[in-house]
């Protein structure tokens, strides 16, 4: 399902079939994937966009899935009317897509969990930076709808950020935390390194109904300069895709990336690395557990 017209172009055009590191191509593990196209949404009307994307988002979550892996419902045993539902890969377009898409996996999940890939938090409570976001419209943005995900009790006290380092202070991470976040800062992937970031990505969401956002401003902007917000000194592709092998087997209900914006690139690097994550979400949603490299290395024989 998609948000922003140029983003798709960007990012649809180079899908890829299959990976070395997953040793299986998504397209051919018996699941129906469906391109659900283009969500008409508003560009005058904000409030009246973010009713349209959770009618849009609602009403295919709840049509009858097309086909499932092997036959397997990963969804059934998690949702509230013990039913089978998609899962829907979302590519936006502005990161304020995904409150709307909360409030409709509320409906059939209950609160989920949130694995949050990005530079900055997302949880500003509204007015405290500032003052002007008085009235109700003015208190949604692209930084403050986690925190309004929170007030409605569409988030478990059990979500996570990772690859964060915006400028911010004490009273920011106090609030973050009142708001259900553990956070995996940027430079923890040099202390910790990949496998102990995977390991608290995993305990921390554990067996709860999951949803999966990814702000393209967690890679570096040497390597993904298209988006409005850039930070120094992020992950690198590589890295991300490594922890994403690593967090296959999780009860992922819905997964998205975000602000990826065509205008800002360069020889469409930043649309290459996000089309690639997608198709490491299909790769992800499908596996039951993290992969093991099937292309191993073999040793070089001496043939002189």
């Amino acid at each position: 399902m998609r948000f922003a017209r140029a983003v798709d172009e960007s990012v649809r055009a180079r899908l890829i079939l299959s990976s070395i590191s997953w040793g299986s191509n998504p397209f051919a593990q018996g699941a129906k994937i469906l391109d659900c196209g283009d969500v008409p949404v508003s560009p005058f009307d904000n409030a009246l966009a973010v009713d349209q994307i959770e009618v849009a988002y609602s009403t295919l979550l709840n049509r009858t899935p097309a086909g499932t892996s092997k036959g397997k419902e990963p969804t059934r045993a998690l949702s509230k009317d013990g039913l089978e539902h998609p899962r829907i890969v979302s590519l936006g377009g502005d990161h304020t897509i995904v409150l709307p898409i909360l409030r409709s996996l509320h409906k059939v999940y209950g609160p989920v969990s949130v694995i949050h890939f990005d530079a900055h938090l997302d949880t500003w409570k509204p007015g405290a930076r500032y003052p002007d976001q008085s009235t109700e419209q003015s208190r949604l943005t692209h930084g403050t709808f986690f925190y309004l995900a929170q007030e409605e009790g569409l988030i478990a006290n059990t979500s996570i950020h990772a690859g964060i380092r915006c400028r911010m202070d004490e009273t920011d991470l106090e609030n973050d935390r009142e708001v259900g976040f553990q956070l995996i800062s940027s430079d923890d992937i040099d202390d910790l390194g990949i496998s102990e970031v995977i390991r608290r990505i995993r305990s921390r969401v554990d067996t709860n109904p999951v949803y999966l956002s990814l702000d393209i401003d967690v890679i570096d902007p040497g390597l993904a300069p298209a988006t409005g917000t850039p930070e120094a000194g992020g992950w690198t592709t590589r890295e991300l895709k490594r922890i994403l092998r690593g967090l296959a087997g999780l009860n992922f209900v819905g997964v998205d990336i975000v602000e990826v914006a065509p205008a800002y690139d360069n020889a469409d690097i930043t649309g290459m690395a996000a089309a690639d994550f997608v198709v490491d979400f299909l790769s992800m949603l499908l596996a039951e557990r993290p992969p093991e490299n099937p292309w191993k290395i073999r040793k070089a024989s001496d043939e002189l």
